[in-house]
């Protein structure tokens, strides 16, 4: 047996020895690694072999720059690396622990234990891979990913170490994350909300792989802050609609924004618009049935005279010509890049952006013009009404129009009483 020279890390030594005795071909020998702390030793098998004309005992490593040295030197550095960080972590929650606890973490024993919060979030992030453009799309992919991101980067940045035991995670954790968030990132309260929402929703899945048995955000409650969601009033929206462009780039971009102010449908889902969602409904007049990328619930859109109009302006569109896609679709960042020009031009404002549309159907195409909010709920594919109350908010010429109405029947009634 050959002993390798000590790396000392706290209290923890860590070193490399060949088992000659194991070795199944002449030659050829196992590495194991031992790690010692408090006069207590351990060895585990790295799962490397290596030749021992090969192996250099000081510089624990294979001797060489070979491919397959390399590969070798790579796999025994991991085995290091993964021992000082399970170390690392131990050491950072100030608990007693001796060399079988890091042996157990080595060997994944009562994994539950000691499972990370950013592993359960690359296993939901391999879920979501695995579904996308079925279950999810690639925005919301990129939603979790950004906020595992986050949360990776304050466990480094407060505990020192790659990951954090789901099982830990408490009141002080979520809270510590919060602030963290607003101090490094300087984040709004809705944004912040949002980090904590994906987040919630690993820790519940950590409940149901049988990590955890209670979600701590049952007593960390995070709020959501109002938000004023912008929108074109119909002598805005008329403005757009009635204004010439010579540039064709800013006429395109101008149709599909009327478009999607006439239909209420995201850029996401007119970007993947095509004939097979043209349907003729039982009114006799044609819909638009789509299943939203977002979250995958189906929408019925009668549709209006202007987007039908739109439609035919797009029908012989070079770039979509023969390919059966109804709209001709820049990429978001160009479209909303665009409406800035767009809105310049037209004297509006107002943050003109594709998302703006949306809200722009909900509001001064479709309520403000007495469409029951049950209704527009369905079109825009909501599963909640109260969703729809957020998008969909009633203009104040609406409100004043409906006290107009409720004053004349007053009145009439009040002449018929005395009548």
């Amino acid at each position: 047996m050959l002993n390798l020279n000590l790396s000392l890390i706290m209290r923890m030594f860590v070193s490399f020895i060949l088992r000659k005795n194991r070795g199944k071909k002449e030659g050829i020998a196992p590495v194991y690694v031992r790690f010692t702390m408090n006069e207590r030793r351990v060895q585990l098998s790295t799962g490397v072999s290596v030749d021992m004309s090969k192996w250099d005992p000081k510089q624990q490593k294979c001797i060489g720059r070979s491919r397959e040295a390399q590969v070798l030197n790579n796999k025994i550095l991991k085995v290091k690396t993964d021992l000082y960080d399970i170390y690392n972590q131990l050491s950072a929650f100030e608990e007693d622990f001796d060399v079988m606890d890091i042996k157990n973490r080595m060997l994944k024993v009562d994994e539950g234990k000691y499972i990370g919060v950013v592993s359960i979030f690359d296993y939901y992030l391999d879920s979501m891979k695995d579904k996308l453009h079925k279950s999810f799309s690639m925005e919301t992919y990129k939603h979790y990913k950004s906020s595992k991101g986050r949360v990776e980067d304050f466990i480094k940045s407060q505990y020192k170490i790659n990951d954090f035991p789901v099982g830990k995670i408490d009141y002080n954790f979520l809270d510590k994350f919060d602030r963290y968030l607003k101090s490094k990132y300087k984040v709004h309260q809705n944004t912040a909300w949002n980090y904590h929402k994906h987040l919630r929703r690993i820790l519940n899945l950590a409940i149901s792989l049988e990590y955890i048995e209670k979600n701590p955000y049952g007593k960390y409650k995070v709020r959501l802050d109002p938000t004023n969601r912008e929108f074109l009033t119909i002598d805005e929206l008329g403005r757009i609609e009635d204004k010439e462009f010579t540039l064709e780039r800013l006429d395109l971009v101008k149709n599909i924004f009327v478009f999607a102010c006439y239909t209420g449908l995201s850029y996401s889902d007119i970007s993947k618009l095509h004939q097979r969602h043209l349907a003729l409904g039982d009114d006799g007049n044609e819909w638009l049935i789509i299943d939203r990328t977002k979250t995958n619930n189906r929408c019925r859109i009668p549709l209006l005279p202007k987007a039908k109009e739109i439609l035919e302006l797009f029908k012989h569109y070079p770039s979509i010509s023969g390919t059966g896609r109804l709209v001709p679709v820049l990429s978001n960042q160009r479209l909303n890049s665009y409406l800035k020009e767009i809105a310049d031009t037209c004297k509006i404002s107002k943050n003109l952006s594709m998302h703006m549309a949306r809200h722009t159907f909900a509001t001064s195409v479709t309520l403000s013009n007495g469409v029951p909010i049950e209704t527009v709920s369905k079109i825009l594919g909501h599963t909640s009404l109260k969703t729809t109350q957020i998008y969909a908010r009633i203009l104040d010429k609406k409100i004043s129009d409906d006290m107009g109405d409720l004053k004349l029947k007053l009145e009439q009634k009040r002449k018929s009483n005395w009548g």
